[in-house]
């Protein structure tokens, strides 16, 4: 509200004026304002009437302004209402023109509406139709896509099935107008999901019962290549310790041959299909369920580790060991190519758990069949592809440590059934034994006996038939010894210790020490035993000394050892020298065996005549006996004993004869004894001496450093008789004489034996014989005082 209106309607109210201002009034009509407060104050004040007196006023005041303005312009009103006059005409001539205009417009507009009508309509429907095509482009390729899921499906491939289903849901699913489609999609994207799964999962339980078959076969294939491998190493060591053995003996062709030598390796790969395996995670990483895939696998792979390691009970341990250990090797050479290259299906930390835990249990197996099993040679064979599984896993980086332990602890009961089985060979061998030197027709049994042990004396090849010192014994022996020899190098090779000659050694020398040498000096003391055998056994021990050195190279041949480093005394086995003493038994027992025989012989000496009455005309019949005694015995020995053996039996032969002479001489049987008698014991002497002298020349001199002729070793009963035919027997009081002429005889026994020397008879008196032979006599009695004064 205006000021002035304000005003006005404050002056009405407090002046007590009829009504409200006519100016203010006015001014509102004029200008168009709202007379809402002036009627609401007339009511307030109670004066409505007033207000309508006003407003009557008003209208009657402007009605007289109206008639003074028409009065003032009547002229103009007038001109003004004839123009409008025409301008009516105009305007119903215009109207009437636009009327047909219109009606021509509206006839024109009505087929014009008809047709937008119409062109809407058809925008419309074109709409309708293209949102048609596309709904049925997209159903079309939704369908498409279900067709080649199912096309993916039936061919197995299931991750193009299963992007396809992806990209269903993806980009099709949300955009999707068939709703009858798209409930049926969100129906059978899930069943078909869930049908793959299950057909991954089927196609990975049948690799799980395939690859558990073709396990042995791959294992067995692997260890077929480390077998394989191991043999083609083993030959080119033999190639190359060869090649030095020809470089140190000047020849260089062989050494040149061998670095131009090609040596192809057997690189062929294992082929096993773990395509399921793959595929099976793929989509189970692409289901997103590759968490609970890896721990299926690793339960079931677990579940027949553990069935794999259990031990067949309708078959031996020895029967079923390759499979069982083919099966282990497989399983990890199977799990190496999963870790490797099945992208993080299995780890390592879960790897080596399957590991641990199979080698744990296979050790427990191993030791438990180990104990169990009483032949060597099938302990051998168990060894032999235990060790070859090993290599064989080696290869893939598992640690095979605990299994060459295992074998390294059966080391020592291995030997003990070797060297029982040995033993029982040895025992038969020499049972069987017929103590007669081995004759070889042909030149393959040379080699074969002689030969192939090292045991020739020349390098030459003899003349057939080739009669050898030893008996059938000793190259039977060898061969025991070799293949003992062998069997140990194949236990102890590809274990846990890359130098083993050092045990194969030890081994050796036990069983040349506490089986053969046992076995040899059981023969030596048996009481049954005769001198032939006796000498035989003696024969065969030192060729058998002679072979430890074959035995010792052998060894290193077959552990890798150059032989210069085992050639000399530092190589040499220590069962040679226990050999060496075992040879000086059987030698003192084959002289005792000799003695004993040579006594029976001259047991007879007891019936010589002690006294008699005529020179002897040659010597004593016992010593035809012993004579011949002891060509056979040297002949015999002289073939097939070395020379010092031979001089020992000799000689300890000679020696006993010239005691047994003495013994006869002291034995109180011989009550007297005269000259006769001496001279008769002076021609057997000689006869002996002859035979000593002989042997000596022929087969020791020079042969037999530092030996004293064999002759020497008759010297005490030589010199006893040499002293009783002395024509001067007092000069064995001469100490330089005793020294030089009769050093071996002890002047008890002079005395002893001269207190017996008697006269001849008295016929022999008459003659100048017997006064010498008298005088001789005396000349003893003599010596014989001086020497028990001396005593």
């Amino acid at each position: 509200m205006s000021k002035a209106k304000r005003a006005g309607l404050a002056e009405n109210g407090d002046g007590g004026m009829m009504g409200v201002d006519e100016s203010a009034l006015a001014s509102a009509i004029g200008n168009g304002e709202d007379l809402a407060p002036f009627i609401r104050a007339a009511f307030e004040n109670g004066k409505p009437e007033t207000l309508i007196h006003q407003l009557k006023y008003f209208v009657k005041k402007k009605e007289v302004e109206i008639e003074d303005l028409c009065k003032l312009h009547y002229s103009e009103f007038i001109r003004a209402v004839d123009e409008l006059r025409y301008v009516l005409v105009d305007a119903d001539e215009l109207k009437s023109g636009l009327a047909e205009e219109n009606r021509q417009l509206q006839e024109v507009g009505d087929t014009l509406l008809r047709m937008l009508d119409a062109l809407i309509q058809s925008h419309g429907t074109k709409k309708n139709i293209m949102q048609a095509i596309d709904s049925l482009k997209t159903c079309t390729s939704v369908v498409d896509l279900c067709m080649r899921v199912n096309e993916h499906v039936m061919n197995d491939s299931y991750y193009p099935a299963l992007k396809a289903l992806d990209i269903m849901e993806r980009d099709f699913m949300p955009v999707l107008p068939a709703r009858a489609l798209r409930q049926l999609l969100e129906r059978q994207i899930p069943v078909c999901r869930a049908h793959i799964e299950r057909k991954v999962n089927k196609e990975f339980n049948d690799w799980l019962v395939h690859i558990r078959s073709a396990s042995r076969e791959i294992g067995q294939l692997s260890i077929g290549q480390a077998s394989s491998a191991r043999q083609r190493e083993e030959d080119l060591r033999g190639r190359q310790r060869q090649a030095e053995e020809q470089s140190r003996s000047g020849s260089k062709e062989l050494v040149y041959m061998l670095e131009m030598e090609d040596l192809d390796e057997d690189d062929s790969q294992l082929k096993f299909d773990l395509t399921p395996v793959y595929r099976a995670y793929h989509i189970n990483t692409c289901l997103g369920m590759q968490d609970q895939f890896r721990e299926y696998y690793f339960k079931n792979r677990q579940l027949q580790l553990n069935s794999d390691l259990q031990i067949s009970t309708t078959q031996s341990f020895l029967e079923s060991h390759q499979s069982y250990f083919a099966q282990l090797a497989g399983f990890f050479i199977v799990e190496d190519r999963v870790l490797r290259s099945a992208g993080g299906l299995m780890t390592s930390a879960r790897t080596e758990q399957l590991w641990e835990s199979a080698i744990s249990k296979v050790t427990i197996v191993m030791e438990d069949q180990f104990s169990r099993m009483q032949d060597a040679n099938h302990l051998l064979l168990v060894k032999d592809y235990v060790s070859l599984l090993g290599a064989t896993l080696r290869r893939y980086g598992y640690q095979v440590g605990p299994l060459l332990e295992v074998l390294d602890t059966m080391r020592d009961k291995y030997h003990e059934l070797l060297l029982a089985d040995c033993r029982y060979r040895i025992n038969d061998v020499l049972a069987n034994d017929k103590s007669e030197r081995m004759m070889m027709r042909k030149e393959y049994e040379y080699n074969m006996n002689v030969l192939a042990f090292h045991l020739q004396s020349v390098d030459v090849m003899p003349a057939f038939p080739y009669i050898a010192p030893f008996s059938a014994t000793v190259p039977d022996c060898c061969r025991i010894v070799r293949s003992f020899i062998e069997d140990s190098v194949s236990f102890l090779a590809y274990g846990g210790h890359i130098d083993y000659y050092d045990l194969v050694k030890r081994y050796l020398d036990k069983l040349l020490v506490t089986v053969l040498n046992e076995a040899l000096l059981r023969l030596v003391r048996s009481p049954i035993l005769g001198v032939s055998h006796a000498m035989q056994i003696a024969a065969n021990m030192t060729v058998l000394e002679t072979a430890c050195d074959y035995f010792a190279q052998h060894a290193a041949k077959l552990c890798g050892i150059p032989t210069r480093l085992v050639e000399g005394p530092h190589g040499a086995l220590s069962a040679q020298s226990v050999l060496r003493n075992s040879q000086a038994v059987a030698h003192d027992t084959m002289i005792k065996l000799v003695k004993s025989k040579v006594d029976e012989v001259m047991n007879s000496t007891l019936n010589i005549n002690w006294s008699p009455d005529d020179p002897p005309q040659g010597a004593n019949d016992y010593l035809n006996d012993v004579y011949i005694y002891l060509q056979t015995i040297a002949e015999t020995s002289q073939e097939i004993l070395p020379p010092t053996a031979f001089y020992k039996v000799i000689s300890g032969v000679l020696e006993h004869i010239s005691r047994r002479i003495m013994e006869t001489f002291l034995s109180e049987d011989v009550k007297r004894f005269n000259i006769y008698a001496v001279m008769g014991i002076e021609t057997d002497l000689t006869i002996l001496e002859s035979f000593a002298d002989d042997k000596y020349r022929t087969s020791v001199q020079d042969r037999v450093p530092m030996a004293q002729p064999l002759k020497s070793f008759l010297a005490e009963a030589r010199q006893t008789v040499n002293l009783f035919m002395a024509t001067q027997p007092d000069l064995y009081l001469n100490p330089v004489i005793r020294e030089r002429n009769y050093g071996a005889l002890n002047p008890k026994n002079i005395i002893l034996i001269g207190e017996k020397f008697k006269d001849l008879p008295e016929k022999m008196f008459g003659g100048g014989r017997g006064g010498r032979v008298v005088a001789k006599k005396k000349l003893i009695d003599a010596l014989i005082k001086r020497l028990k004064n001396e005593a």
